[in-house]
């Protein structure tokens, strides 16, 4: 798990879409890129698309829009950043037909009170997610 050291934000070109501006805080913990380990060798968590991977965390994890939309907004932030075509695909197609299980989970972890906006981060490298989300008084939120 990271956490955004600075505040982020995206929204498609004028015209091109009425998705609204995503804006995701500093503090958010974000995996990246979502992806199984067994396709590491085909796409990394950490490629090219991690900020419209972020961005797609971040409406997961808040659901204040509907997960179609979460998805779209990772495919045209992804087309923004001139991801390849292929990988665009083959991320969006993913999204769309396993993310729900992602969905689901983060609403579960919601309402057991788990957090993800951080207002402190740990010192120790060697701190794990598990062991820090466990410390109310590191959250902002």
């Amino acid at each position: 798990m990271w956490a955004l050291l600075k505040p982020i934000a995206w929204e498609p070109d004028v015209g091109t879409s009425k998705i609204a501006r995503v804006e995701v805080p500093e503090g958010f913990v974000t995996d990246f890129a979502s992806i199984p380990r067994a396709f590491y060798s085909l796409l990394r968590p950490d490629g090219d698309y991690t900020y419209p991977a972020i961005l797609h965390d971040y409406l997961y994890w808040t659901q204040e829009r509907p997960k179609a939309e979460c998805d779209e907004v990772i495919r045209l932030a992804m087309l923004d950043f001139k991801i390849d075509p292929v990988t665009v695909k083959a991320i969006y197609a993913a999204v769309q037909t396993f993310g729900q299980s992602a969905w689901n989970a983060n609403s579960k972890l919601r309402a057991d009170g788990e957090k993800r906006i951080l207002a402190k981060l740990p010192t120790d490298p060697r701190t794990t997610w598990a062991d820090w989300k466990k410390k109310a008084e590191v959250f902002s939120q």
